[in-house]
């Protein structure tokens, strides 16, 4: 199992309401979760397939957030 990190534009328990069905889908549940006391909104996504990466990315942005990989 891999940590994923990313800044996000989640900024509320709203929008994480909001995301949860799309993260759900692409990560599974109890798989992800964000820090909105954080500047920078880091949502952690623990994933055994990289190639979920894109994918958590491509759900935010359907979901009507932006979400960039960090290091």
């Amino acid at each position: 199992m891999e940590t994923v990190k990313f800044k996000t534009t989640i900024k509320c328990s709203g929008c994480v309401a909001t995301v949860t069905p799309y993260l759900n889908e692409a990560v599974g549940e109890n798989n992800w979760q964000v820090d909105t006391q954080s500047p920078d909104k880091i949502l952690t996504v623990n994933t055994a397939d990289k190639t979920k990466e894109n994918e958590v990315v491509q759900k935010l942005q359907q979901a009507g957030y932006k979400a960039e990989k960090i290091s």
